[in-house]
């Protein structure tokens, strides 16, 4: 019996070294993509990226091992962001995160069905991308760009810098901007305070300069930058252009600040790009866009830059600097 038992156990033994070896199975990698609106070489866009990054690190992602991550810059032009959305439609990335209002249309119209996580979109309901905030109802939500007031937080600003100061000249490009989501502010803050706006649509940045010279040359004021991938994109020249023309300026992201405006305030775009990295973990995990509501910013950074106040000759009060999430000195 014993020497049948072996005989029979050694078949099943021969019988399982027969069967297929059950080996590990590498987690599948998921593909995200990430269209940007913005220059490559603007100096705080690869931190926005890194940001995106480590959010998603956190979350226990990991490049090259169960995540790829395809970038595209779109450098402000409209035709290559539309191009790259049709790459990308055709690649099939499981999420885009998309930046900039032009990036949302472009994948809206070229990948319908890829689901977007968008951040840096000033007024997605006004701009058809979401039928709600609470709902958005489609393959696309995300992260807002600003809160209501900013635009009378501006001018407050302006006003605190210059107490005298009576009018104020506000540039955005309509090619790929919009003044609308800041319209009610603006004009609710500036008939509160007293100051007219001179509102100026720019397309290239000689039109800046012209309307900066015109302005200065009927009256001097304040100049009002709206954000959006053209301005961004031209932090650097705006403000060499305001300090020419010695003009004390109110700009909405801290990359002008650092590239020599007076005062920055606006959003905690880091903040932004983190919180999306948990958007796009809730989707590739099943989650779907019409499930996830659209949020406001919860952060808002404000820098005032000393050596531009020095130079313009601004008196910036103690309470400002106080209140200054950072101050160049």
């Amino acid at each position: 019996m014993r020497r049948r038992a072996f005989i029979a156990a050694l078949g099943g033994a021969a019988a399982l070294a027969r069967l297929p070896i059950a080996r590990a199975q590498a987690p599948r990698s998921r593909r995200v993509a990430v269209l940007m609106g913005l220059r490559e070489d603007n100096s705080d866009s690869p931190l926005a990226i890194a940001a995106f990054r480590r959010g998603l690190q956190q979350l226990g992602w990991a490049e090259g091992r169960d995540l790829d991550i395809d970038i595209r810059w779109g450098n402000g032009d409209s035709a290559r962001i539309r191009s790259y959305a049709e790459d990308l439609a055709r690649l099939k990335p499981e999420v885009v995160l998309a930046v900039s209002p032009p990036v949302v249309s472009a994948l809206r119209d070229a990948a319908p069905q890829i689901p977007v996580v968008f951040a840096l979109v000033p007024d997605p309901v006004r701009s058809g991308f979401v039928a709600s905030a609470a709902h958005p109802g489609g393959n696309v939500t995300g992260f807002t760009s600003i809160q209501g007031s900013i635009g009378s937080k501006w001018l407050q600003l302006a006003r605190e810098i210059a107490p005298a100061m009576l009018r104020a000249l506000v540039v955005w490009s309509p090619d790929v901007g919009n003044y609308a989501p800041y319209a009610d502010a603006l004009q609710s803050g500036a008939a509160s305070l007293g100051i007219t706006l001179v509102k100026a649509p720019v397309r290239t940045v000689s039109e800046v300069d012209s309307a900066i010279e015109s302005f200065q040359r009927d009256r001097a004021g304040t100049l009002v930058v709206i954000p959006d991938n053209f301005t961004i994109g031209n932090a650097q020249a705006i403000t060499d252009m305001a300090m020419q023309r010695h003009m004390p300026g109110i700009y909405p992201y801290e990359v002008f600040a650092r590239s020599g405006g007076l005062i920055s305030y606006g959003v905690d775009r880091f903040d932004i790009f983190s919180r999306a990295a948990g958007y796009v973990d809730r989707i590739l995990k099943g989650a779907k866009p019409s499930e996830l509501p659209v949020q406001d910013p919860e952060k808002f950074i404000l820098i005032v830059n000393m050596k531009t106040a020095k130079t313009l000759g601004v008196t910036v009060p103690q309470s400002l600097l106080v209140a200054a999430d950072e101050v160049i000195e």
